[in-house]
């Protein structure tokens, strides 16, 4: 099970903004948590494609807590096979 990043930096006002998705829900939400980003703010929820739009420097701090960085086209690809297998 794991946390991941992706290495999207969408404009967003001032800040750059990327997605950040897990194997779980729970998972999604520890890291959250553990970040500091609001539950909130999750996009999606309970679907395939549940995640966090989140700035750069919760990037940062989510790579240091453990998530897994990948590309956009993999974070893609992993929400694409989610949706097929539901």
């Amino acid at each position: 099970m794991a946390v991941y990043v992706d290495n999207m930096q969408a404009q967003f006002g001032r800040m750059k903004m990327c997605h950040m998705i897990a194997d779980s829900t729970e998972e999604l939400l520890a890291m959250a948590d553990r970040i500091g980003v609001a539950r909130k703010w999750i996009q999606s929820a309970g679907t395939a494609r549940e995640h966090f739009d989140i700035a750069m420097s919760k990037r940062a701090l989510a790579v240091e807590a453990g998530a897994v960085e990948v590309t956009m086209k993999e974070l893609a690809r992993m929400t694409r096979a989610r949706r097929e297998s539901e």
